[in-house]
């Protein structure tokens, strides 16, 4: 059983923000699945835009989709399926968030007193996805499709978000402050499902506890961050750095982006001796 498995932000972490290139870090993340320690992508992006990604990493482990809404888990990983979760599609689901309609019902009620300060996914075609994001237009379509919550971009003064915030949360909906968006969703969030399937992994370790690491760069990884053993904070130009409460066992890369990410856990997995040389590169 594995030592240690790592929970990762997409975005501005093991992805570049600008460029969502990951080549700085393949090749720790080739060393890390020969050594067998599982890299777990926790990232806003949809189940539809993971899976594609998670082929070209060559990475066949858990994920965890639209900030801790659902956990989708390959059937078979674990020797049982886990309490709570449904077979769908060759995985194990579990979900922690009603589905992206409820959500877009109430953002529907709080509209007109918000009109022209903010647009959503919904709302938006491909080529607006394309202009903020800086994602293809294929890569965009994958975006759009959300199943458990929707991103609101906002554009109005901070006085209104704030407002906007309190009215959504009002009407039950719980709301994330990512790298670029507004996640409107349930009340969940990564370090919720990083527990969850954490425990499926303590659940299968017969005494030998692994160890969790996570890895952020904004506040939406705030909940992960706190929640792991170890917190691995990746040094952002956008975003301003996750508020938490810890100190002890957290690190803070020098370089941004998959640069940070490769140099951050090379230096916590040499202090935990989990791979040689693992300081190079």
């Amino acid at each position: 059983m594995t030592k240690l498995v790592i929970y990762t932000d997409l975005d501005g972490s093991l992805l570049d923000h600008d460029s969502y290139s990951h080549a700085p870090a393949d090749a720790l993340l080739a060393e890390l699945e020969a050594h067998g320690i599982p890299v777990i992508i926790a990232s806003s992006k949809t189940r539809s835009e993971q899976i594609p990604l998670r082929n070209e990493l060559g990475n066949h482990h858990p994920f965890i989709v639209e900030n801790g809404a659902a956990v989708f888990i390959p059937v078979c990983y674990f020797k049982t399926r886990p309490s709570g979760a449904a077979e769908e599609n060759g995985y194990w689901v579990k979900r922690f968030s009603l589905p992206r309609h409820h959500w877009l019902e109430i953002i529907a009620d709080v509209s007109a007193d918000f009109s022209g300060e903010f647009t959503n996914f919904d709302n938006m075609d491909s080529r607006q996805i394309v202009s903020l994001t800086g994602l293809s237009e294929a890569a965009a379509a994958l975006a759009a499709s959300r199943e458990f919550g929707e991103p609101v971009h906002w554009t109005g003064s901070d006085r209104g978000r704030q407002r906007f915030i309190r009215r959504l949360e009002q009407s039950g909906a719980h709301v994330l402050q990512g790298g670029r968006f507004l996640h409107v969703s349930g009340d969940c969030d990564k370090g919720s499902a990083m527990q969850w399937l954490h425990s499926q992994y303590r659940r299968q370790a017969a005494g030998k506890m692994p160890a969790s690491l996570a890895i952020g760069d904004s506040q939406n990884d705030a909940a992960m961050l706190e929640a792991a053993d170890y917190a691995l904070i990746i040094r952002s130009a956008s975003v301003a750095e996750p508020a938490l409460l810890r100190s002890e066992r957290t690190l803070r890369s020098s370089k941004s982006g998959p640069g940070g990410w490769d140099e951050g856990v090379r230096k916590l997995l040499h202090s935990l001796n989990l791979l040689k040389g693992s300081t190079n590169g």
